[in-house]
C-alpha cells in the first residue's frame, strides 16, 4: 500500500501515538542497564502500552513474537526479546519500538550503551548514525525524493566510513507499518518516488564499522552483521510539510 496524504484526524492520531511512543521510549532509555534482559524491556514497554490504551504493532506482524525489537551489539534489527538475553556493561543495545493508537502508526528506533563504552568509536557509531537520520530529516520537504533523502543519509556514514545496510530501509507508515515507498539509505539526488505534503515516512539508518552484509539468524527475524562488525540505529516517523518535515516520534 502506497503512503497517502493524511486527514486531519488521522494526523491529531499519529501526534498523539507518537509522543507515545517517543515517552515509553525514554522511559525504556533509562532501564537499559547491566544485568537487565531484553525480555524486562519488553515486560516494561507492553505494561506502558497498556496503560495508555494503545496496541501493538509489532506484536504478530508477519509472526514476530513481542512488542518491541531490542537487539545487541552486532546485530542489526528484529532481535527478540528473551529472558536469558542479560545486557552487559558496554553493549550497544538499539531499541525498536512502535505504537498503534486509534488505528494510526508511528514507528521509531535508537541506539544507547549500557553502563561504560568499551569504546570511543562505539560512542562515534551512535553519534554520527543519528547524524545521518538527521541530515535526511533536514532535506525533507513536499516534492522530496527518496533518492534525496537516502543521499543526505549516506553522505554523512560513508564520511565516517561505515558500511551502510542496503538489504533494509525506511518507509511509508500510517494505517500499516509498512507502507510504500521504500527510502533507502543511500541513493542519487532527484531519483526515486517522489513524497509529498500530508504523506508520513519513516527514516531510519542502520550503520555498521565494518561491511554492509547482513546475515539472518536461526530464529528467522534477527539479523546480524555479516563480519561481526558493531552496529546501529536510528529512526522518526515524520509528517512531511510544504517546507520540511515534523518529527511525530518527539516527546
Amino acid at each position: 500500500m502506497m503512503t497517502q496524504r493524511r486527514s486531519a484526524t488521522e494526523i491529531l492520531a499519529m501526534r498523539e501515538s507518537g509522543r507515545m511512543l517517543a515517552t515509553i521510549l525514554g522511559l525504556l532509555k533509562l532501564q537499559v542497564q547491566p544485568g537487565v534482559s531484553t525480555k524486562d524491556l519488553a515486560v516494561i514497554a507492553k505494561r506502558e502500552l497498556d496503560a495508555y490504551g494503545a496496541g501493538a504493532p509489532f506484536l504478530g506482524y508477519q509472526g514476530f513474537p513481542d512488542v518491541i525489537c531490542i537487539s545487541l551489539n552486532d546485530e542489526v534489527v528484529h532481535g527478540i526479546p528473551r529472558p536469558e538475553r542479560v545486557i552487559q556493561n558496554g553493549d550497544i543495545v538499539s531499541l525498536d519500538f512502535g505504537v498503534n493508537y486509534r488505528g494510526m502508526i508511528t514507528d521509531s528506533a535508537l541506539t544507547l550503551i549500557a553502563g561504560k563504552p568499551r569504546s570511543k568509536k562505539h560512542l562515534d557509531l551512535i553519534k554520527y548514525t543519528e547524524q545521518s537520520l538527521t541530515a535526511g530529516i533536514s532535506i525533507v520537504h513536499d516534492g522530496v525524493r527518496t533518492g534525496d533523502i537516502g543521499a543526505a543519509v549516506q553522505k554523512v556514514l560513508l564520511a565516517h566510513n561505515y558500511g551502510i545496510v542496503r538489504d533494509l530501509v525506511g518507509h511509508g507508515v500510517g494505517h500499516h507499518l509498512h507502507e510504500d515507498p521504500n527510502i533507502p539509505n543511500y541513493g542519487r539526488p532527484n531519483t526515486g518516488p517522489w513524497l509529498h505534503e500530508g504523506m508520513t515516512i519513516a527514516i531510519e539508518p542502520m550503520a555498521t564499522m565494518g561491511s554492509e552484509r547482513v546475515v539472518l539468524e536461526h530464529d528467522q527475524w534477527t539479523v546480524r552483521t555479516y563480519d561481526h562488525s558493531m552496529s546501529a540505529h536510528f529512526e522518526h516517523t515524520l509528517l512531511i510539510t510544504s517546507n520540511g518535515a515534523e518529527i511525530l516520534t518527539l516527546p
